[in-house]
């Protein structure tokens, strides 16, 4: 189990555990450092107990996530839309222009973030594996697991060059 202050414990074949012990005034900006540090370690299991900070990075990981998802249900309906409606090429083209802008927000934001290799998980019974959580002082931290998303990156990437390049050619077929 990693605990707080060495280096060498944050293996990523271990669980970090991001402990709420209040012991100065800066105890916030020490478990921010702490969530950092085990993220960039790549640790396989970031267990966050501060409810503060567990809330603020789980609401960063759901705001990815909503642009990821965004990004892709929008591109796919740009071209479904644009290949059911092929004369009316400007009803796929707001589709198409919010694939790509919430591609453009997450590649931004998100892309070199070590949280973005994160999901939280909510599963009762994937939690209940683990036996250090009921050891913990919080009664509900926020528990980290380290996913592989670069197929998850290459699809809406994927899916949103796909879109705006056939909206615009839609445009362009349209208008020429």
């Amino acid at each position: 189990m990693a605990e707080e202050g060495s280096d060498r414990d944050l293996d990523p074949s271990k669980i970090a555990v991001i402990r709420e012990v209040y012991d100065s005034e800066n105890a916030y900006e020490t478990f921010e450092l702490e969530l950092e540090r085990a993220l960039e370690a790549g640790c396989s299991i970031i267990v966050v107990e501060p409810s503060k900070l567990g809330d603020e990075t789980a609401r960063w990981i759901a705001v990815g996530n909503c642009l990821h998802k965004t990004a892709v249900l929008s591109g796919i309906g740009a071209i479904a839309i644009g290949l059911v409606w092929t004369d009316r090429p400007y009803v796929c083209t707001p589709l198409g222009a919010l694939s790509l802008l919430c591609t453009g927000l997450y590649t931004i934001s998100w892309q070199f973030d070590p949280c973005v290799q994160y999901q939280v998980e909510r599963d009762p019974r994937r939690l209940s594996k683990f036996p250090l959580l009921g050891v913990l002082a919080s009664a509900s931290p926020v528990v980290l697991v380290r996913r592989d998303n670069s197929r998850r990156k290459i699809l809406h990437t994927s899916v949103s060059l796909i879109a705006a390049a056939f909206c615009a050619w839609r445009l362009y077929d349209a208008y020429k």
